[in-house]
């Protein structure tokens, strides 16, 4: 019984290491290290759970498109084997049991004082009066269509410097 090992034959354009396989260019390492430190857009939330929380939100590559999620959805999604065509599909498979109903039956409230929990819930898709009337699954299908035009005056020539310091 003999085991083939593929050779290392790809550059990665970040670190030149040597690997067999590579992710827009880069190898795994520097791959994901890119991923994790590209930042959420301001107003940005989850696509399942509408976390808006951004220190908790990330951009996942779906579908050739990077999407805003939160770290548990992320997770939950990069784990799964097949990843469904739709979103609703995903909401279906990763929205969990407790949060699609009200628990509480009809029975009393044992609080000494009862009140309702869940105002101001940070999850939970926008309502029209808070000021956000974006849809995500209509924000996502905008995205393919958007175009930035620039004249010759926005465009402004910067110098940069680099200082790099000796390495250690």
């Amino acid at each position: 019984m003999s085991i083939e090992v593929a050779r290392a034959s790809l550059t990665c354009s970040a670190c030149s290491a040597q690997v067999a396989e590579l992710r827009r260019g880069r190898c795994w390492t520097c791959y994901t290290r890119w991923s994790e430190l590209r930042p959420v857009g301001r107003g940005a939330m989850c696509l399942i759970c509408h976390e808006r929380r951004r220190d908790h939100l990330r951009l996942v590559e779906m579908r050739a498109r990077s999407v805003p999620m939160c770290h548990s959805c992320a997770g939950r999604t990069l784990r799964l084997t097949q990843v469904p065509d739709s979103l609703d599909e995903l909401r279906e498979i990763l929205t969990r049991d407790r949060r699609r109903n009200d628990r509480r039956d009809e029975g009393l409230d044992q609080r000494i004082f009862p009140r309702e929990r869940r105002v101001g819930d940070r999850r939970g898709p926008p309502r029209p009066d808070s000021g956000d009337e974006i849809d995500p699954a209509l924000l996502l299908d905008a995205i393919e269509d958007l175009v930035i035009e620039l004249d010759e005056g926005d465009i402004e020539v910067l110098e940069q410097t680099i200082v790099r310091s000796a390495p250690r």
